[in-house]
């Protein structure tokens, strides 16, 4: 059973950036398809950054260009780079399994953005 740990959240004002991190448990996380999804108050959680294991990054629009994902297999870590932070960036933050079967889900950190 693979469990994933967030961290690395906070309060932030606009523009501000941040740095989350996700540690997974297991052996073979190298060989998996990571991404980090949100969810907002109200809203559908959505993903907004994956890396395959052989590292290919994707971005949703509303993020390309100021958030960056990366990984360490030896650490088993995903993180996340976020620059130029806007308020509509608030949210909840999670890692997962990208694409298919998905992992189960860890606690999130919260991320809040003030303006």
């Amino acid at each position: 059973q693979v469990q994933l740990v967030e961290s690395g959240g906070g309060l932030v004002q606009a523009g501000g950036s941040l740095r989350l991190s996700c540690t997974a448990s297991g052996s073979f996380f190298r060989f998996n398809p990571m991404g980090w999804y949100r969810q907002a108050p109200g809203k559908q959680r959505e993903l907004v950054a994956g890396i395959t294991a052989g590292g290919s990054t994707n971005y949703a629009d509303s993020v390309k260009g100021r958030f960056t994902i990366s990984r360490d297999n030896a650490k088993n870590t995903v993180y996340l780079q976020m620059n130029s932070l806007k308020p509509e960036d608030t949210a909840v933050y999670y890692c997962n399994r990208m694409g298919g079967v998905t992992f189960s889900w860890g606690q999130g950190t919260q991320v809040t953005v003030s303006s």
